[in-house]
């Protein structure tokens, strides 16, 4: 952890956090993650589908090769990552969306 921040010194990621409700206050409402550790970056996860993380993406103006993707827990778990500068803030995006169990849909992962 970082010594001797003050919350002054988390201004920028806090600043995107106010441009982004105002630019972008009809999207749905992400976990928002802003820690010392990483002063200059505000995270945004989204824990109910990879649909939200998708309109997200297109607001920000990410483009879809930018995006990451990959799973967890065992392969049940699909996860997006991708990343881009918002208000002089690193802003992350992650999301988590559960892989249907084989032949509970036709087979479809």
């Amino acid at each position: 952890m970082s010594e001797g921040l003050t919350l002054d010194d988390l201004s920028v990621p806090l600043r995107a956090v106010r441009l982004l409700a105002a630019d972008f206050g009809h999207l749905p409402a992400p976990v928002l993650e802003v820690t010392d550790i990483f002063p200059n970056r505000l995270k945004l996860r989204f824990h109910d589908g990879l649909d939200t993380f998708e309109s997200w993406r297109a607001a920000l103006g990410i483009a879809p090769d930018a995006v990451t993707h990959g799973t967890q827990n065992g392969g049940g778990t699909r996860v997006l990552q991708a990343s881009v500068e918002y208000a002089g803030a690193t802003l992350e995006l992650v999301a988590f969306g559960q892989i249907p169990a084989s032949g509970s849909d036709g087979g479809a992962a």
